[in-house]
């Protein structure tokens, strides 16, 4: 068999040993049951029709009165091949066969082998026959071997996707406890686990996925709304794809940062100018002065001018992701070698067309340099070879965009063998067209990146292979270094890296299956989880100093999820059945009428479910999800769906809990000013200045003299001396609740103070009680005058102001 991890292609090639063994085979074929129906995975000598696709049911009886084919047919309990009627078997199965008149002679037979995998009827290898007579015994053991053959490659393939299913689900879990954790927005929420299960449960082919969260007060009273109605608030995925690459970024940055002490101002702008660009944020940097910038720039020539800012100011730039331009004043770039991947993946298309052939390719040449790199290094290692590659075809990152473009591609040359996805969304977009056309394995595709649709069609045998950028360890790396730039100088950290100012961070092959040069998808993901757990392990003491602040910047993608407005949830609905029964509900919605009540996304459903959001004993919402198969969704699903509810439900709890937590720290903050400002008002207001007379101030004490009150009297008086040229200064303690040692020495000190610009401090008004107190602890207010009462220290203010102004006369 062929050292790659293409299914199809093995399949076709044991049709065509099959159809060598008997003499003039015209046609053969391979049925594989999926569920409830067999469909066509390998035809040779077919005109099959564009966008063919044969998906009949497993218990559908050959015409003409010939047996079941089924589960409980005599063939499926034999290991054995038997002779059937062509004409009987093309009409029951491939009935494009006999209506496209290919002619199927009168009296033809076909060779059928039944095709074992696990010991249960998985499938048929049929071979057609001039006639219904045997081809003798060892012919027969010959279609037997191969129909073995045929199910040993069927086990080793969904061995693999069990593996992969099992490692995405870890994957998508990990994913959600992050969002959990770390974001209290549920459009991010709903994005991760609507791709997340799409990538794991792929039999089910969900359609629509929506979270239904029950508004906190429960009942509404909204336009449109009866008072006392059961309301919620819909969210729902969007059908494009979120990228995780800057999140797979960030989150390697993280891990660098934390064991050395570096704070990330974390932030992504547009290309663009204006509010919310790159640009934007790098001219906010620089004006902060912040101690390093990481940026991956969507405009490397806008960036440039900032980078040279920078380097004047001794703020130290590391470029991710998108090299900056040459001669750049950044010091350092990191990235992937994006032609080298480039040329990764023609190596990697020419073992999947050792024939060769036509390839095309999809990507975003005239907007990413990056991905002008990859689609050069594709072109070089296909210079010379069989491969014939076509201009690339001009595509931003829209998923569905691409989808039409891949698909009029394909339409217009059926020639096209190969299919070459340059940018993350690219190899997901010729998949899904290679599906729609029916060319789903036999066009061969290598992707770029690995998200969660890339996943779902690599299990599916749709993507051959992708190459995938090690995202996290770009972020690493970024930090570390900039770390070393900023703390051991930019020049000695130059002085250890290659001199071309180059990191490149390695790619990865991955396909479904493990080959000596790619790397099994289930492998992959759970290498990437160590790759993740060993990073943020770290093993380093965070060092005492204080944090380096360095601004991360990468490219926005705004969410594009569908929140609905209040809406109410009729009694007998689907998701009001969930939650008031807190169990799982499953319904075919063609057939529930009334009772199904979903909103217009879900029309054309055969199947929806409704799990429960269940938390601490309550519910709170639900996980809606819709289908347009039926019976999509067996027991394992149903399974699988509770445990993602399960933990949406402590998502949404976080995600209240913080806003609860948002709102009273903003509460309090506004309690905290309004004191405040009411604690200055007292303040002024219990020492007023008032000037009495020319030269006379008196200044009444009233409450308790405590450290902030002292130094706030103390500054107030001084102010007010050299405003007002006073002479004397009356303070009146009259008021004051107590007189201890230190309010008494605090006393003293302002009238020192006031002695230093020549104004004499009295005090007046101590108490008797006061005044026993400061002579039975010995406290002496030195040289300062004292009265008994405010009038008896104003006569002698007025004195003393008039002594003085006799002698400068």
């Amino acid at each position: 068999m062929r050292p790659v991890p293409d299914l199809l292609a093995i399949l076709q090639q044991i049709v065509r040993r099959a159809m060598a063994v008997l003499p003039h085979a015209p046609r053969g074929s391979l049925l594989i049951r999926e569920g409830d129906r067999f469909v066509a995975r390998a035809l040779v000598g077919f005109d099959t029709p564009p966008g063919f696709s044969s998906r009949v049911p497993v218990g559908a009886e050959l015409a003409d009165g010939g047996a079941a084919l089924g589960a409980a047919a005599p063939l499926d309990a034999a290991h054995a091949s038997r002779i059937v009627d062509a004409r009987a078997w093309y009409r029951t199965y491939l009935p494009f066969a006999i209506e496209a008149g290919s002619g199927v002679p009168e009296g033809a037979g076909l060779l059928v082998a039944p095709i074992q995998l696990c010991g249960e009827p998985a499938g048929y290898l049929a071979v057609e026959q001039a006639t219904m007579a045997s081809p003798g015994e060892e012919r027969c053991a010959t279609i037997d071997v191969l129909a073995g053959t045929a199910g040993d490659a069927l086990e080793r393939h969904r061995l693999y996707d069990d593996k992969a299913s099992a490692a995405q689900e870890i994957r998508l879990f990990e994913r959600l406890l992050h969002a959990v954790g770390t974001t209290p927005a549920l459009h991010d929420l709903i994005e991760t686990i609507a791709h997340g299960i799409k990538s794991v449960q792929l039999d089910p082919s969900w359609n629509t996925v929506e979270i239904w969260l029950l508004e906190e007060d429960r009942v509404g009273d909204g336009p449109g709304l009866a008072r006392g109605d059961l309301c919620a608030r819909v969210y729902r995925a969007p059908a494009s794809e979120p990228t995780t690459y800057f999140q797979n970024i960030r989150a390697g940055a993280d891990s660098a940062a934390r064991p050395l002490g570096v704070s990330i101002d974390w932030r992504s702008g547009h290309g663009g100018d204006g509010e919310g660009s790159q640009r934007a944020l790098l001219d906010e940097a620089i004006s902060r002065r912040m101690s390093g910038i990481i940026i991956a720039p969507s405009n490397p020539e806008s960036a440039e001018e900032v980078f040279r800012q920078a380097a004047e100011m001794d703020i130290p730039v590391v470029v991710i992701d998108t090299p900056p331009l040459p001669g750049s004043r950044a010091p350092l770039y990191i990235g992937t070698d994006n032609v080298a991947s480039g040329r990764l993946a023609a190596e990697v298309m020419k073992r999947l067309l050792p024939g060769g052939g036509v390839v095309a390719s999809l990507g975003a040449m005239g907007l990413a340099l990056n991905v002008r790199e990859r689609v050069d290094g594709f072109w070089e290692a296909a210079l010379g070879s069989n491969l014939t590659v076509l201009p690339t075809i001009p595509c931003d990152w829209d998923q569905e965009a691409g989808t039409r473009l891949a698909t009029v591609a394909l339409e217009g040359r059926s020639d096209i063998a190969g299919a070459f996805g340059a940018a993350a969304d690219n190899g997901p977009s010729w998949g899904r067209a290679a599906q729609a056309l029916g060319r789903a394995g036999d066009l061969k595709i290598v992707g770029f990146d690995l998200v969660a649709r890339t996943v779902a069609l690599l299990r599916q045998g749709a993507i051959h292979a992708t190459i995938v950028q090690r995202e996290d360890d770009m972020g690493f790396r970024a930090v570390e270094t900039i770390h070393r730039m900023i703390t051991r100088g930019v020049g000695p950290t130059l002085a250890e890296l290659p001199p071309s100012r180059v990191l490149h961070t390695r790619v990865d092959c991955v396909t479904l299956e493990q080959t000596p040069w790619s790397t099994a998808l289930s492998d992959y993901l759970s290498l990437e989880a160590a790759r993740r757990a060993a990073a943020g392990s770290g093993g380093r003491i965070a060092p005492v100093a204080p944090a380096i602040e360095v601004m991360m910047i990468g490219l926005s993608s705004p969410s594009s999820s569908v929140v609905e407005g209040q809406v109410s949830i009729p009694t007998r609905s689907l998701v009001r059945r969930a939650i008031e029964s807190g169990r799982s509900v499953v319904i075919d919605p063609a057939e529930g009428g009334a009772d199904a009540a979903l909103p217009a996304a879900h029309d054309g459903a055969r199947t929806a479910i409704a799990v429960p959001l269940q938390g601490r004993g309550n519910v709170l919402g639900a996980l809606v999800l819709s289908s347009a198969r039926r019976e999509a969704c067996g027991a394992g699903d149903v399974a699988f769906l509770v445990r993602v509810a399960g933990t949406v439900a402590i998502g949404v709890e976080n995600a209240r809990l913080l806003r609860r937590i948002s709102a009273r720290s903003e509460e309090l903050e506004r309690a905290n000013l309004q004191q405040a400002a009411m604690l200055q008002t007292i303040r002024e207001l219990s020492s007023p200045v008032v000037p009495i007379a020319d030269g006379i101030l008196v200044m009444p004490v009233v409450g308790v003299m405590d450290a902030q009150r002292s130094g706030d009297f103390i500054a107030s008086m001084l102010r007010e001396i050299n405003a007002k040229r006073a002479r004397v200064v009356l303070i009146d303690v009259t008021g004051m609740a107590f007189v201890d040692a230190t309010a008494a020495s605090r006393l003293v000190e302002a009238a020192q103070a006031a002695a230093l610009l020549g104004a004499e401090a009295v005090l007046v008004g101590i108490r008797p009680e006061a005044a026993q107190m400061m002579v039975r602890q010995g406290l002496d207010v030195g040289a300062t005058a004292t009265h008994a009462n405010l009038a008896s220290g104003f006569r002698y203010a007025l004195s003393r102001v008039r002594r003085r102004a006799a002698k400068r006369r």
